[in-house]
């Protein structure tokens, strides 16, 4: 008698379960609805120059950031004279400027690239 007063409340659970699922998908799908009504009013040419300004920031900031880290890995693999911390900052350096690079020279080229093909 215990077993099949288990199984109802599991099926009461598990149909609740699905309740909440099917509600939360739908709360989903109208969500998803309103942002593209909400994008379709959006000059697409100024989202994209935003758009790659921020990526551009973005990309060239974690880069400084990297580069950065790798300077004070090396400045302490010369002071401590430990090869593997000034291959590490080196490696990180070269990571960061290579980061930069790509944020500089890349990001222009894929902006126009979607400029032209918006118009």
């Amino acid at each position: 008698m215990k077993n099949s007063n288990k199984s109802i409340t599991l099926s009461n659970k598990c149909k609740r379960s699905k309740k909440i699922i099917l509600m939360v998908a739908s709360v989903a799908v109208m969500m998803t609805i309103g942002c593209v009504s909400v994008f379709a009013a959006v000059n697409t040419g100024e989202f994209i120059s935003k758009a790659a300004t921020v990526l551009q920031a973005v990309i060239c900031l974690i880069g400084a950031g990297l580069g950065v880290w790798g300077v004070v890995n090396l400045i302490e693999g010369y002071g401590n004279d430990n090869p593997g911390a000034k291959s590490q900052g080196m490696k990180q350096l070269m990571a960061g400027i290579g980061l930069i690079a790509v944020g500089i020279i890349l990001v222009p080229v894929l902006q126009n690239m979607m400029s032209s093909a918006m118009s």
